[in-house]
């Protein structure tokens, strides 16, 4: 058997939204679950779109989830420019393959099945108004080709001169007339058009002496020996002239079989998921932060926090379903378990709460040692950026002790998405409160709160191994031989602790600051109430 061999080629117009890592990733699981290649290419043809930048944005991205092409990507995450044996089709960008494909458009001019073209954009805008005048349809083919300017209703002579006194001409694909043209999709089944509705497309173009997609994808597909070609919803009108063009080359035996993937959804479900709606909903829709040329920046999923594993995981669900009801998958695991047939064939709606789970279970299968770690980056990063919380002293001491800081990120992590919202969860495992919620103040502070707190302080004070589950039972021992409500003792005692009501227990938070930093903020807080401030 064939080997099996893939290719993701994005095109370097901007930031790879997430859809299009959705696209490698499926292209990326399917070479490797049979052993086979996937093959990294640039497609750069399109001069006018191109934007500096993107081709580097592409790779860095898909490198940040994991997904190392086989071809195209040297290990320093460079376009391979020269043939080697490890990428022995070199170049991978279409821009400099471009002495390539004007041969091929040339023998299909030969063959009869494409012909010169010399309209002019303005020529052809203003044909698209008069029928669009008349509300139809302008379609450069067999019904209207003759009337325009093209070798195949100009004399010979006149082509000739045109070619070679002029740049503005293209080669186009010379559509057969009155054909139903019968494909196959992996994921959509047997799919039928008639050529009658397809324009003549432009093959090449010599004002730049490139190829459009449509020729180079396909010449570079046969000498990349593609197998199969995976590729979004959006290139499914393009297959009929795709299949048109294998059989025009005879080049049928070696075609790749085609799978068109769904578009990725907006939330609601209603249209493609774009940019606009993670700015109005808050949310990413790139791997990795991006800047524009304007200076406007958009946000990334790295950026934002998102480890890559919880984001390929996110992204390989959207619109595969595994038959089972198990969600977390290692990228080792998806290579295993993806198939296109379990790819659906509606769209994807996409989930940013879901999104936020997963990296939350991500997270939780951290130890508290690496979240520490990571705990401490992040803390280094904002002070570097000038955007942390002041802090110093004592505070600055903990947030470089790892064991400090293992002991508080096992108690917050429970309830974090991100490693980012630890410090927003646990502030008050390093700074003592100076302020004291009102409305927590008003239901649980009475006239025998402070008694209350120095015998609970005292329970403490007396004990030999000072860990969380024998705190937790000083403190309720202490409680009941004096008849107060367990609710309002402890929550007067978290008051203390943390300012307010929020955090894990009691007992593991005294655990951590400590006997002295707790009776510290008892006496905080009797002399902030009984001095009537804070209220």
């Amino acid at each position: 058997m064939k080997e099996r061999r893939v290719r993701f080629a994005p095109s370097p117009t901007g930031p790879l939204h997430m859809g299009g890592v959705r696209t490698a990733l499926y292209n990326y699981l399917y070479a490797k679950q049979a052993g086979g290649k996937f093959i990294l290419r640039i497609e750069d043809t399109d001069s006018q779109r191109f934007v500096p930048g993107a081709e580097e944005y592409i790779i860095e991205s898909l490198r940040w989830c994991g997904i190392f092409p086989d071809e195209g990507v040297d290990e320093n995450g460079k376009v391979v420019e020269k043939a080697t044996e490890k990428h022995p089709h070199a170049p991978y960008r279409q821009s400099q393959r471009k002495a390539i494909y004007r041969k091929y458009a040339e023998e299909l001019v030969g063959k009869g099945m494409a012909y010169y073209a010399f309209d002019s954009s303005e020529e052809l805008d203003r044909l698209r108004k008069e029928y669009e005048a008349k509300k139809e349809p302008f379609i450069y083919n067999h019904t209207t080709r003759k009337a325009l300017r093209n070798s195949i209703s100009l004399p010979e002579e006149e082509t000739k001169r045109l070619l070679e006194t002029t740049d503005n001409w293209v080669i186009r694909f010379r559509m057969p007339e009155n054909r139903t043209v019968k494909m196959n999709d992996l994921i959509r089944g047997e799919i039928e058009v008639h050529t009658d509705t397809l324009d003549d497309k432009v093959l090449w173009k010599r004002a730049d002496e490139l190829p459009t997609y449509h020729l180079a994808n396909i010449v570079d597909d046969h000498l990349m020996e593609i197998t199969e070609v995976i590729r979004g919803e959006e290139w499914l009108p393009s297959l009929p002239l795709h299949y048109l063009l294998y059989e025009a080359f005879g080049w049928q035996d070696s075609q790749p079989r085609f799978a068109h993937l769904s578009l990725l959804l907006k939330p609601d479900g209603k249209g493609k998921l774009s940019k606009r709606d993670g700015d109005r909903l808050g949310f990413p829709v790139f791997p990795l932060q991006w800047k524009n040329a304007e200076g406007e920046t958009s946000r990334g999923y790295r950026e934002d926090g998102y480890y890559p594993e919880a984001f390929v995981n996110l992204l390989a669900l959207l619109g595969w379903n595994p038959g089972t009801e198990k969600e977390l998958f290692t990228l080792d695991e998806l290579v295993r378990e993806f198939s296109l047939e379990r790819v659906v064939k509606s769209g994807a709606r996409f989930n940013p709460e879901k999104a936020k789970w997963f990296n939350q279970e991500y997270l939780r299968m951290k130890s508290d040692t690496e979240l520490a770690e990571e705990f401490r980056k992040y803390i280094e990063l904002e002070e570097a950026a000038g955007t942390a919380i002041g802090y110093s002293g004592k505070t600055r001491e903990q947030l470089t002790d790892i064991c400090f800081l293992t002991k508080v990120t096992s108690l917050v992590k429970e309830r974090a998405s991100f490693v980012k919202e630890f410090w927003h969860l646990s502030d008050y495992m390093f700074i003592r409160p100076a302020k004291f919620d009102e409305a927590v103040c008003r239901k649980f502070w009475k006239e025998d709160s402070p008694e209350m707190l120095k015998k609970l302080y005292d329970a403490l004070s007396g004990l030999q191994n000072f860990e969380a589950h024998e705190i937790e039972k000083a403190l309720k021992d202490t409680i009941a031989e004096n008849g107060w409500k367990m609710g309002v003792a402890m929550n007067t005692m978290r008051l203390a602790l943390v300012g307010e009501s929020k955090g894990p227990g009691v007992a593991e938070i005294i655990e951590v600051i400590g006997l002295e930093e707790t009776k510290e903020r008892i006496a905080t807080l009797i002399n902030s109430q009984t001095a009537g401030l804070g209220m």
